[in-house]
């Protein structure tokens, strides 16, 4: 074996062995790619990388750069051992990536402004994005409106159009395949319960009465199905000021007919739940209040029309929030139970089974949860048991971690949260009035 054999071999198994172990042992291999004479490397091999033509360089230099690149590298895998290094900053450096149990870094992420306010002071509204990328934001406040405006991301201005057939709060509202809006149920003066739908016509910018409901309710859960129906479940139909008459009952409505038809019942009553649509066309209810806070789940199959009970999440909830995450998984944070919550927990469709994942850097409960394009969930705004939010953070899927996502001008809760085609998140009404605010996560 040649003196060049022997270097280039003993050279190539140092620099193996710590391959992408350190971003400063990369960086000393390609520094010694760049500098070592005439040399390159020999491509389609998965073993130790080799050198060669090195046949000008002495022998005694030879040994001793390997004996000196053996000190060096060691002690950089010294140095480095056991850190978990994250992917680059957008400086150029790099930060250890968070633990699944941790709360996140205190780097705030993105930024908020405001835009312009609402024409009412409006709470328990509904916001919806229109195809055209305006919202529409109907009725609310305590006794309920029948106002309705539209918000134009363009000129971050209102503007008002049609008003309602009946003033409603609590209710829900369904962006249908046709562009169309399903607005049904709330409550209204005197705190009746409704069972009234109507649907609102962006192209005239004008509602119109559409089949009632088979029972009044308000707070209810409101979800559209692959089919192009809309799934309504639980609420109360107790009136405005509360009481225990929580719902069990569903019903499905059909756009085509304008008509509602009875389905199953809910395993559980419930208010205050969450309802989110799997991948595979079903819907997850999770949590709510029946008296109490309820740790239970459930899960409906339009194909059948039946609910099955699913796994219960490790802390009873109500009032928190939900997220569809890009892998088919559901983030389920916040709310309350044993007092307000940090605990958020992740479930699984394909196991029936729930994960607890990173506590929130502030309990909260009524905050707002929305689905950034990159994949993170912004949770804004709530309530914390003492004082009402003006605080938001971001849970990052990757890693399992929370970190701080700045503060709003106006503390809010009972808001709706809007995601804009542009990525930024409009959030409107609440206890902060007339105000809205604007989420621009930066593109980080």
């Amino acid at each position: 074996m040649t003196h060049d054999d022997r270097f280039t071999g003993e050279l190539g198994d140092y620099l193996h062995n710590y391959q992408g172990a350190t971003p400063l042992a990369d960086a000393v291999r390609a520094a010694l790619r760049s500098r070592i004479p005439q040399t390159r490397q020999v491509s389609g091999s998965r073993g130790p990388l080799r050198y060669f033509g090195l046949s000008g360089l002495p022998a005694p230099a030879a040994y001793g750069l390997v004996a000196a690149l053996a000190v060096v590298v060691a002690l950089l895998g010294a140095m480095y051992a056991g850190r978990n290094v994250g992917p680059p900053s957008p400086s150029g450096s790099t930060s250890p990536v968070p633990s699944a149990s941790a709360s996140g870094p205190a780097a705030v992420t993105g930024s908020w402004t405001t835009t312009g306010p609402m024409l009412a002071v409006r709470n328990g509204q509904t916001a919806t994005l229109l195809p055209d990328g305006k919202v529409l934001a109907a009725g609310g406040d305590q006794t309920g409106l029948a106002t309705a405006e539209l918000y134009d991301p363009a000129s971050r201005s209102w503007a008002a159009t049609g008003s309602m057939l009946a003033a409603r709060t609590g209710h829900s509202a369904t962006l249908l395949g046709n562009g169309k809006v399903l607005v049904a149920g709330g409550y209204t003066t005197g705190n009746n319960p409704l069972a009234s739908a109507e649907l609102y016509d962006p192209a005239t910018g004008t509602w119109a009465a559409t089949g009632d409901m088979m029972e009044a309710r308000y707070r209810q859960m409101s979800i559209l199905l692959p089919d192009g129906r809309v799934l309504v479940a639980g609420g109360t139909s107790a009136g405005g000021t509360g009481g225990s008459d929580y719902l069990a009952s569903a019903e499905i409505y059909d756009p085509h007919t304008g008509a509602w038809a009875v389905t199953a019942r809910m395993t559980t009553a419930r208010i205050y739940a969450t309802a989110t649509p799997l991948a595979d066309g079903k819907v997850l209810v999770v949590g709510g209040l029946n008296g109490v806070a309820l740790a239970s789940a459930e899960v409906y199959d339009p194909l059948k029309g039946t609910w099955t009970g699913s796994a219960a999440m490790a802390d009873a909830r109500q009032g928190h929030t939900a997220n569809l995450l890009d892998n088919g998984s559901v983030l389920v944070a916040g709310g309350e139970g044993a007092g307000i919550l940090a605990t958020a927990t992740v479930y699984d469709p394909a196991t029936g089974r729930w994960t607890d994942t990173g506590v929130l850097v502030q309990p909260r409960k009524f905050a707002t949860a929305t689905l950034l394009p990159d994949g993170r969930a912004l949770v804004a705004a709530g309530f914390s048991g003492h004082d009402t939010l003006a605080s938001a953070e971001l849970f990052d899927p990757a890693s399992g971690s929370w970190s701080s996502a700045g503060t709003m001008a106006s503390p809010r809760q009972g808001q709706t949260s809007t995601l804009l085609p542009d990525g930024s998140v409009l959030l409107v009404g609440g206890a902060a009035g007339a105000a809205a605010d604007l989420y621009d996560p930066g593109g980080a």
